[in-house]
Order: C-alpha cells, then sequence, then structure tokens
C-alpha cells in the first residue's frame, strides 16, 4: 500500500514538474510575441520572417505541448481521482480553448511561406493583437483547467504553488 501511494505521489509530482515547465515555455513564448510587437512598432515591413519564425515556433510548440501533453496528462489525473465533475468541466474549457487554437493554426499558415509571409506583413501588427487577446482568454481557461483538474488533487503544498504558477516580468 505504501508502494502505491509512492508510486501515485510520483505520478502525479512529474505531471506538476510537466506543467511548470509548458508554464515556463507559455513566458518565453510570451517574451517573443514581446519583442515581435515591439518589433512592429518601429516598422512592420521590416520585420525579418527570422523573427516571425521564431514567434509562431514557439506559439506553435506551445500550443501542441498543451493538447498533446498537458491536457490529456490532466485528464488522466482527473480519471485517476474518479473527478467525473471535473472531466465535465475539462471538456466544457477545452472546447473554449479550441478557438484560440484554430487562431493560432491560421497565423502559422499565414506566414509559413516567405512569399505569404511578405503578403502578410502589412496584417502582422493586427494579427499579433488579435492573437494577444486569444491568448489572454486561452491563458485564463488553462489556468482553470489545471487548478480544476491538478491543483485540487495535489498535496497541500504542490496546490498553494499551483496557484502561483503564472510567471511575470
Amino acid at each position: 500500500m505504501l508502494e502505491d501511494c509512492k508510486t501515485a505521489q510520483e505520478r502525479w509530482g512529474s505531471v506538476h514538474s510537466l506543467i511548470d515547465q509548458w508554464l515556463e515555455q507559455r513566458y518565453d513564448m510570451l517574451v517573443t510575441l514581446m519583442d515581435l510587437r515591439e518589433a512592429c512598432e518601429t516598422d512592420s515591413e521590416a520585420v525579418p520572417k527570422t523573427r516571425i519564425d521564431a514567434f509562431s515556433e514557439a506559439l506553435m510548440d506551445y500550443i501542441s505541448a498543451g493538447h498533446f501533453e498537458i491536457y490529456p496528462q490532466l485528464r488522466e489525473e482527473a480519471k485517476a481521482f474518479d473527478d467525473h465533475e471535473a472531466l465535465r468541466v475539462a471538456d466544457q474549457l477545452l472546447a473554449r480553448v479550441e478557438a484560440s487554437t484554430q487562431l493560432v493554426l491560421a497565423f502559422d499558415e499565414d506566414y509559413a511561406t516567405p512569399s505569404r509571409c511578405q503578403r502578410y506583413t502589412s496584417r502582422l501588427p493586427d494579427w499579433l493583437e488579435r492573437l494577444s487577446g486569444a491568448l489572454t482568454e486561452r491563458f485564463a481557461l488553462e489556468d482553470q483547467l489545471i487548478s480544476r483538474l491538478h491543483a485540487v488533487h495535489a498535496s497541500p503544498p504542490a496546490a498553494a504553488m499551483s496557484s502561483t504558477i503564472t510567471p511575470t516580468r
């Protein structure tokens, strides 16, 4: 029985670590977004594709990690705790997250090739504004997801850490 507790603690502790890494990835992506927005304020037509690509890659990596690593792990944790209400909430939150995912995919497509990037460079400031708004909402939904599906099942010290995991600058 003690071994089962240790295994569960290790398993959900690793989820907590995975979430922490993901939130660091979020922070890094936001820094890249802010740098790109700053560059657009100077001259959006002169922003090199490499900077747009760096942001797009960071954004796609963050979104992918959520969809393919974090969300499934959180759902598994809720299932392990037989928390049907948390799973219902997760379905609702993830449905709302999907709108920002579609926006991110559209952005990535618009700036995927040099010719498309050149064609849409003048739209970049508007795109970044739209993405900023969508990401703000997405982060709030993801934070609710973490709170409802992970922090509620964590031991008290981990739960306290989870409530302050969004890095700020």
